[in-house]
Order: C-alpha cells, then structure tokens, then sequence
C-alpha cells in the first residue's frame, strides 16, 4: 500500500511538472538588427510575468551566435522557450537541444536541416526583393541600403521608425549566411512558426514550407519581415502560447 501511494505522489508531481506554464522566454535577433528589435515583445512577456533575455549576436559566424545564445541559456533557472527571427532560425536550430529548452518559436525565421544547404533550399522559392539591396564592403562585412531596409525589409512600419533602425542594424559577415547547422533542435522539441504573409526579405513560401516540414504550430501575418516590431501582441500571445 506504500509503495502505491508513493508511486501515486510521484506520479502527481510529475503531472504538475509537465504542465506548468514556462518562465523563462530567451529572443535571439537575426541578421540586419540587434536585441532592441525584441522590446515591444518583451514589454508585454515581461507584462505576463515572463522572465525574458534578448541575446547579442555578433553576427561573425554561426559558431559565434550559437555561443552567445548558449551563454545566455546557461543563465535561465530552468525550462525555457528558444525564440529566433530571421537568421537566428538558424542559431536556434542549432542551440535548441540544450536540455533547457522546452519549446523553439520562429518568426519569419531560417530553419535548416542539420548539414542542408540552406542557399540551395532557398533557391528554389522565389527570390526575395530585399537581396538586392546587400551592400558588401571591404572587411568582409555586410549590410543593407537604406532604400532596401525601409521599404522590403521594414515595409510595414511608419518610414521614420524604420530609419531608426536601419541606423542601428546589425552588420553581418559575408560568410554569415553559408554556415550550416550540425543539428536540427525542431526535429526534437515543440515548435512554433510565424509565418510573414508580406515578407520581402524571406520569400512567404519558403517560410510556410518550413513550418509545414517541422510539422509547427503555424499563425500567418500580413507582416513585413519584422512582425514582432509591427505586430508584437500577436508574436507575443505565439511565444505565451508555447510557454503552456
């Protein structure tokens, strides 16, 4: 009768374990921006009571990203939602199998297959407006025009605002984007994806091609590619909903 009524208190425990709500949210930024992208989201996680870190990516390699998001995955006290846009598809493809990691969500994100050619992938969907725009300069690094930033890569946000954070974005190293995962952490953990329905830096087909091949929980916005500037609430209630 003991042993029963033990293995019934175990049992229980671990029930209330596996369905407590998740604490800790980490964002991770992709390519052209920085942390700051994640603000208005993170003032309505940390609204909901959420613990929230915004990763720095340096943007120098995947390897570099990757440590840095895994630095800041050491510091969470427990179960965790991975959150990556854009590039960070990418890093959160390849950082997500840390044991903290409960739940991954995309938004409008890169999600490669470990070892996939991810330009191959890409082109065969069609091509997005905002390439064009890719200035390459001498050391090695990369950025875009002012032109392409405000109107295909932030083209649904008020033009003031969006040169504001044309002249903080990120600069990327040109080998930035050839780098390919080891790992695919969505083959392995809960996954969620925001797809942006009026994306001109990520081709709206491959993004709903992602989503449906890591078998995601999927909403679609009539977003540019920075729906968690213009549509924050929505991104939001996608990274709460993965936090139950």
């Amino acid at each position: 009768m003991k042993k029963l009524l033990l293995a019934g208190t175990f049992a229980a425990l671990f029930s209330g374990a596996a369905s407590a709500a998740v604490n800790n949210i980490v964002l991770v930024h992709g390519a052209y921006a920085d942390g700051s992208s994640w603000n208005e989201v993170i003032a309505l996680l940390q609204k909901a009571g959420k613990h929230v870190t915004s990763v720095q990516n340096p943007l120098t390699s995947l390897a570099d990203d990757a440590d840095a998001t895994r630095r800041i995955l050491a510091l969470q006290d427990g179960p965790t939602v991975l959150v990556g846009h854009s590039w960070a598809g990418t890093v959160i493809s390849e950082t997500g199998t840390d044991a903290k990691v409960a739940a991954l969500v995309y938004v409008a994100a890169r999600a490669p297959d470990a070892g996939e050619d991810y330009a191959a992938l890409a082109a065969q969907f069609p091509a997005a407006p905002a390439s064009k725009g890719l200035v390459k300069s001498p050391d090695g690094f990369a950025q875009l025009n002012e032109e392409a930033f405000v109107r295909d890569f932030a083209g649904d946000l008020d033009p003031a605002r969006a040169r504001v954070l044309y002249a903080g974005q990120g600069r990327i190293s040109q080998s930035l984007f050839s780098s390919r995962t080891t790992q695919a952490a969505w083959k392995l953990k809960p996954s969620y994806y925001a797809v942006s329905a009026n994306d001109r830096t990520t081709s709206p087909e491959l993004e709903r091609f992602l989503a449906k091949r890591m078998g995601a929980k999927t909403i679609e916005l009539q977003s540019s590619h920075v729906s968690m500037i213009s549509h924050p609430q929505e991104i939001a209630n996608l990274i709460l909903e993965a936090a139950k």
